[in-house]
């Protein structure tokens, strides 16, 4: 009976801690690095690993380089090859974080919160501090995260030739959605 009560309880327990981390495997990630010299470095990656633990704020993200598309074939070579992102030796990008006062969040009640998120940034193993706005909408239990920001490409590493012309930007525009 002991041992069943115990059972019982330690599956309770793991199921409520289970309800407080959410997780997505279809975040999206964009990147657009347009300049006025070059209207086609833009890529999306539609297969981004993400989790928030709506009890703590912890969020963390995972998204593999080489599932970065572009419209040019070329431009994702160049993209996945040593002098850009060198995918083959750095093949993941995260980022892991908290909210600043998850408390005034509601993840169990409809609207719309305004957060800040802080936390590294991991991009060809340079990890950088970065903060970013985050706006989560809660509607009937699911929770969807969105947030627009800039990088400068050279605080990690990236200072290919088409950046120093001109064709790619120094700090291109990057957007995160996530539906957890």
């Amino acid at each position: 009976m002991k041992k069943t009560t115990l059972f019982l309880a330690l599956v309770f327990a793991t199921g409520s801690l289970l309800a407080q981390k959410k997780i997505t495997s279809s975040a999206v990630i964009a990147i657009d690095a347009t300049t006025p010299k070059d209207d086609l470095p833009k890529a999306t990656n539609n297969t981004v690993i993400g989790s928030l633990d709506t009890q703590t704020g912890a969020v963390a993200f995972e998204a593999a380089v080489k599932n970065f598309t572009f419209s040019n074939p070329t431009m994702q070579e160049h993209f996945n090859g040593k002098y850009w992102l060198d995918s083959d030796t750095y093949p993941v990008i995260s980022f892991t974080g908290m909210i600043d006062n998850p408390g005034n969040v509601h993840f169990n009640k409809n609207g719309v919160y305004k957060v800040k998120v802080e936390g590294q940034m991991k991009i060809k193993n340079i990890s950088k501090k970065e903060k970013m706005d985050v706006s989560i909408t809660v509607i009937n239990g699911k929770i969807k995260a969105a947030s627009a920001f800039q990088l400068e490409l050279a605080d990690y590493g990236i200072t290919a030739t088409p950046i120093k012309s001109g064709k790619v930007a120094k700090k291109p525009s990057i957007t995160v959605a996530a539906e957890f």
